[in-house]
């Protein structure tokens, strides 16, 4: 495989996954503004800063207004990270490794594109957001789903299951912090009626509210919603899952490749560190700041896996 096919592959999946994961960040704040009673604009802000949006929203508007950050977030094709531009990205990618993809994920693909184009040529409201936001949710689910069911488990799959997780662990940590530290409108609120509603809004942002009630039945505190988030291996879209995921797909490529690089140590580095956490220390020691580092770590590794695009040929 040629480094660029690899970097194709991995773009691709990152900015599939990047449009979905905006779409569910721009939901959960959405849902957390409705548990607000004070009318503050505030959510709608900190969605863009959490997305790390903001310089690029403060040069095209004033004011953080509803409408403003949700067309910023879904249709502004001069916003790389927007929706439509992901999904612009993604088959601009995708049409450039073609030929590594089958034939059922093009299709997906490119219809993917054409639909979201079709239903992002006009402003969305907040009447029509949440039908908007679960098409966008919908589409990417197909495309994944056509990787799964038609492609070999080889390399071509490793890069693209990379892009996939490194986003979405991304995603994740994110939207966690959108909750915790930003959205909460003050300190004396934790452990309130309206805390614990914003936690349950984490989870449906997630799609892990039917998975946590199984586990959690009754028992939906702050401290174990995040623990879930964060520490469950069996949920596929918490921290600890994610990067195990990650360092898994590496290690496939260290395999097939016969090669070694920073990124398998900084994978299996974070994946240690998340393993080795327990819900009462991250607690004790700052959820914001945990997640912050993650954040980091998560970037830094990212730019390491590019790097080492050019060795896989």
């Amino acid at each position: 495989m040629l480094g660029r096919t690899a970097g194709g592959l991995f773009w691709m999946f990152r900015y599939l996954e990047r449009a979905e994961n905006n779409a569910r960040l721009l939901e959960a704040g959405w849902h957390i503004a409705l548990t607000r009673s004070d009318g503050s604009t505030n959510e709608w802000e900190s969605i863009v800063r959490t997305a790390g949006q903001a310089v690029a929203f403060d040069a095209k508007h004033d004011e953080y207004t509803a409408q403003n950050v949700i067309n910023f977030l879904l249709r502004d094709m001069g916003n790389p990270s927007s929706v439509m531009a992901s999904v612009d990205s993604a088959r601009s990618n995708a049409r450039q490794v073609r030929t590594a993809l089958s034939r059922e994920v093009w299709e997906a693909t490119n219809e993917c594109w054409m639909v979201l184009k079709g239903a992002l040529s006009r402003p969305v409201s907040e009447r029509n957001l949440h039908e908007t936001l679960a098409l966008i949710r919908n589409r990417a689910s197909v495309v994944r789903g056509a990787l799964h069911g038609t492609m070999l488990r080889n390399d071509i799959f490793s890069f693209a299951r990379l892009g996939t997780f490194i986003e979405r662990s991304d995603s994740t940590a994110r939207i966690l912090d959108v909750k915790y530290y930003v959205l909460l409108p003050s300190a004396a609120f934790v452990g309130s009626s309206m805390d614990n509603v914003q936690w349950e809004v984490i989870l449906r942002s997630v799609s892990a509210e039917r998975s946590f009630s199984w586990l959690h039945a009754g028992s939906a505190s702050p401290q174990r919603i995040a623990e879930f988030l964060i520490l469950d291996e069996r949920m596929p879209r918490s921290l600890a899952f994610c990067s195990t995921k990650v360092a898994q797909y590496l290690k496939h490529l260290e395999r097939d490749y016969g090669i070694r690089h920073e990124s398998h140590v900084v994978a299996e580095c974070i994946a240690d560190r998340v393993q080795d956490k327990s819900i009462e220390t991250i607690f004790q020691n700052g959820l914001h700041e945990f997640l912050g580092e993650f954040v980091q770590e998560t970037v830094r590794l990212a730019n390491h896996i590019e790097k080492d695009f050019r060795f896989y040929g």
